[in-house]
């Protein structure tokens, strides 16, 4: 049938006999008068409300809606619809860096920022004299020379990627970066580190085995084409067995001899070691052994937004900054604050769900599954997001059936658990404590729609 148009109403399709009521459809404009849509028109643009009245216009044509309810429909869809997409959800998965739920929750302090640069900001401005400052940033990349001594400059840029990216075409330029085949790693969605370095000129230079490089292999590799060394950390994966790598002090002086640049790309942003993680290498430690940059992200294990964070030599830094890519990666202001606030506050979500106090842990454990009928069972969480592959973090659990793992999914709010033997797992190692009764209440809410609840 034709389409509404913006001012009229449908016209009635011929073969459509004189009684169907889909003849009675209302215009657009009858439709756009509505209280509803008057009171939407505070917090929706308008595109979005005709948008919204289109597609239940189109529902009524198919038949999917009866007539008679288009102005319902109308209403409770604006009563409901928010001008933004993303839902908070409830993270009972027990993986703290969950990439799919958009890795570190900020802590209170780094919502504040957000908020607070959210309006004009002097983020490129000097007050005192009212001219431009060429110090954008300055407060997050203090606060990540504080944290990190060894370091004698930082950059922050968009995200990891656009990190490594940078310091590849900056200390490389049209030059070759020696890796090890072992650490040319992909990541999530297809992403592959080579494909990524090798978008810009700089081209890389493959050594040793997938499970065995030694240093005669970046040795013997070096040539006058080579710009950089390149480490990389595997941070979704482990190889174990008969396997060789080369650590970051022994490249040191090998790049050193060469007068070449080394780059560490450690991604998960541990700033400094954690006894909680004792095999996750940390930026502190890679500086102190040689490497001249090291890259990581900010929304892993240091709890911050999505940023890439490079500290690291300021003669490197320097370089990286003049590059023409620099401006092209450039961080916005709201996560400059929001990362200035995640590295200067005490705690975070992240390591407060790292370092989790055992009895309290299981104390609300223990409650949630009396409240919900469910068994509490050992259960290792993990870091997640490319931190601490394969890393156990021991800890406890309730056992629901695998049934109300789908409608968790789909409540309000949200609550994502683990699916695992045939049963819904669900932690509260990620879940704030202050969301404890809203978890069993949702559970519960669950339950209730359920044909029958098995014991389990």
């Amino acid at each position: 049938m034709p389409e509404t148009t913006v001012s009229g109403s449908a016209t009635p399709d011929p073969l459509t006999p004189d009684n169907d009521p889909r003849r009675n459809i209302p215009k657009m404009d009858q439709l756009l008068q509505l209280p509803a849509v008057e009171y939407a028109r505070q917090r929706l643009a308008e595109h979005t409300i005709r948008a919204a009245i289109k597609n239940i216009l189109a529902d009524a044509r198919r038949g999917a809606i009866a007539v008679d309810s288009i102005e319902e429909r109308i209403t409770e869809y604006l009563r409901a619809q928010q001008p933004f997409a993303l839902r908070p959800v409830i993270n009972a998965t027990g993986v703290i860096i969950h990439t799919n739920l958009g890795r570190a929750p900020l802590p209170p302090a780094a919502v504040e920022a957000l908020q607070a640069a959210a309006s004009y900001t002097d983020v490129e401005m000097d007050l005192a004299s009212g001219k431009r400052s060429q110090n954008r940033g300055a407060g997050a990349t203090q606060a990540l020379l504080d944290a990190c001594p060894a370091a004698e400059d930082a950059l922050i840029v968009n995200n990891g990627a656009s990190a490594l990216l940078l310091a590849t075409a900056a200390l490389a330029p049209n030059q070759e970066v020696i890796i090890s085949r072992g650490e040319l790693i992909e990541i999530g969605a297809g992403f592959r580190l080579p494909e990524l370095i090798e978008s810009t000129a700089t081209r890389l230079r493959e050594v040793g085995a997938t499970n065995r490089t030694h240093l005669t292999d970046y040795d013997n590799a070096i040539t006058a084409d080579t710009g950089a060394i390149l480490k990389v950390h595997p941070s979704n994966f482990r190889m174990e067995g008969f396997t060789a790598a080369v650590g970051v002090d022994k490249l040191r002086q090998l790049a050193r001899t060469h007068g070449k640049y080394l780059i560490v790309d450690l991604g998960s942003g541990l700033l400094t070691h954690d006894p909680a993680l004792p095999e996750e290498p940390d930026i502190h430690s890679q500086l102190i052994a040689g490497a001249d940059v090291v890259i990581a992200s900010g929304d892993k294990l240091l709890g911050g937004p999505q940023a890439g964070i490079v500290l690291g030599s300021a003669e490197a830094i320097a370089k990286m900054k003049k590059h023409p890519l620099a401006r092209a990666v450039r961080i916005d202001k709201l996560r400059l604050n929001a990362l200035q606030a995640a590295v200067t506050t005490p705690s975070n979500a992240v390591q407060d769900a790292l370092h989790i106090d055992p009895q309290r842990y299981r104390e609300r454990t223990q409650v949630l599954a009396d409240a919900t009928g469910g068994r509490v069972l050992d259960h290792d969480g993990r870091v997640g997001g490319g931190g601490a592959p394969e890393y156990p973090l021991p800890g406890v659990a309730v056992a629901l059936p695998e049934s109300l793992a789908a409608p968790l999914r789909k409540a309000s709010p949200p609550v994502l658990a683990r699916v695992h033997d045939g049963q819904c797992v669900v932690d509260v190692r990620c879940v704030p404590e202050e969301q404890d009764e809203l978890l069993v209440q949702t559970i519960r809410g669950v339950q209730a729609q359920q044909p029958s609840q098995e014991a389990n």
